[in-house]
């Protein structure tokens, strides 16, 4: 399988990433992003570009593969609706209409864990919006990933300090079905990449299933 890849900068994305060079279904991830991402491997290839605005429908690079993980994201912390709606929405769309062929392609959104009937929620609005529109774009598959609290990949370099507080509720979380480790998160992307699967919203606990 041959991935399209964004926000390996991220701590998702960089986890993502590095179960993609590990896993042996993986035989190469093109990483989409404004800066390199420190890692490198015989199947990793890293295409960066200032403004993901600016990328071309047709562009060569972007053609041929079986999978994007869209994991490039923000908090909506602090932030006004109309930015965090070019991050969370314009730009996956964006990507979504220039990759292909789609027919042949499964397409898969980090969005995240929360109430989705709440849309007075500014994050909420824009997330949805984003899912329902890709589900009209013509891949094989779309999928919505729903994490919560996810467990660092050996060899993150990419980790944020508020991960340290959540990973301190790890036994409360457990408990409480709202933790994956990233490889169950890479792991779950690969798998309704290769086989769909029977609800497009992947929750926390669908992803602990499609991961074994």
């Amino acid at each position: 399988m041959r991935v399209i890849l964004t926000g390996a900068t991220g701590y998702v994305g960089e986890g993502v990433l590095l179960e993609c060079l590990d896993n042996p279904e993986i035989t190469k991830v093109l990483s989409v992003s404004r800066r390199p991402c420190g890692h490198t491997h015989p199947k990793l290839r890293e295409y960066i570009i200032n403004d993901f605005m600016d990328l071309k429908e047709g562009d060569p690079a972007l053609q041929g593969y079986d999978a994007v993980f869209f994991c490039a994201g923000i908090s909506s912390v602090g932030m006004k609706e109309e930015k965090y709606k070019v991050i969370s929405h314009d730009i996956p769309l964006h990507l979504a209409d220039i990759v292909g062929p789609k027919e042949k392609m499964t397409f898969v959104f980090v969005s995240g864990a929360g109430n989705y009937n709440h849309t007075d929620q500014m994050w909420v609005r824009v997330k949805k919006s984003t899912e329902d529109a890709l589900g009209r774009k013509g891949f094989k598959g779309a999928y919505n990933f729903r994490p919560a609290i996810m467990w660092r990949y050996k060899g993150q370099i990419h980790i944020q300090r508020i991960q340290y507080v959540f990973w301190a509720l790890y036994p409360l979380m457990k408990l409480m079905g709202l933790w994956n480790t990233m490889s169950e998160v890479g792991r779950a992307m690969i798998a309704v990449s290769r086989d769909g699967y029977r609800v497009r919203e992947i929750e926390v606990r669908d992803i602990t299933e499609l991961a074994k």
